[in-house]
């Protein structure tokens, strides 16, 4: 069997990722637990744009098999925020790193 099938055959796409507690951005370092405000690029979906400008804490940092990272976050002001701590769909919006900024705005932060 060629090296190329045996890679093939060895991929399974629901294997558990590495956990990242943390990955760059523009603005540094971004580590789960940190504070975020909300700014979705322009052509972002409906609930993306009714989050824009809400603070949220983020959750967990993912890759997914593209090698992309996607940042989870709960927003800080919603009243089933426990649930989305407890990974429940609602309650935890996934957003690119260019999607958010730091607390005090990305001119507060140098950027």
């Amino acid at each position: 069997m060629s090296d190329e099938m045996l890679a093939v055959e060895e991929w399974d796409p629901f294997a558990a990722q590495p956990v990242r507690e943390s990955a760059r951005w523009r603005w540094g370092t971004l580590r789960v637990g940190d504070s975020v405000r909300l700014r979705p690029r322009e052509g972002a979906d409906v609930i993306d744009i009714a989050l824009r400008g809400r603070l949220a804490t983020v959750e967990s940092i993912e890759m997914d098999f593209e090698d992309r990272i996607h940042v989870a976050v709960v927003v800080d002001d919603d009243p089933g925020r426990e649930f989305g701590l407890l990974r429940q769909p609602g309650h935890r919006f996934f957003f690119g790193l260019e999607d958010i900024e730091p607390p005090g705005g990305a001119e507060a932060s140098g950027g």
